[in-house]
């Protein structure tokens, strides 16, 4: 019975190995146009994320005015600004990190595969 166990979690380490990509680092030169944004480019990405149809909604349903909010954009310093820009592109595209939700699927498919077994 041990050795079932251990052959079906050494087979699922190989699966997951397989399936997992390798991670290459690569090094190289940079310009110092790709490093240092403006606080002008960044107050812009905020403006922008402000003005957008779905964001003015849901200011709205929390009872900010998207003009007020604007306004409270231009108010804001400098380090503020970098620091809303910075959480804006680290956030998900899609809004749910669809990796862990395969990920998820995938370890029930295999719990569910062994108990079946």
């Amino acid at each position: 019975m041990k050795s079932v166990w251990a052959s079906a979690v050494c087979r699922m380490l190989v699966v997951l190995m397989v399936w997992s990509p390798y991670q290459i680092a690569q090094a190289g030169m940079i310009g110092t146009d790709q490093v240092v944004q403006t606080p002008q480019a960044d107050r812009g990405a905020v403006l922008g994320f402000v003005t957008r149809a779905d964001v003015a909604g849901q200011l709205q349903t929390f009872g900010l005015d998207p003009a007020t909010a604007k306004d409270r954009v231009a108010a804001m310093t400098d380090d503020e600004i970098r620091y809303l820009a910075g959480r804006i592109d680290a956030m998900p595209a899609g809004g749910v990190d669809a990796g862990s939700v395969l990920l998820l699927i995938v370890i029930i498919a295999v719990i569910w595969w062994a108990w079946k077994r």
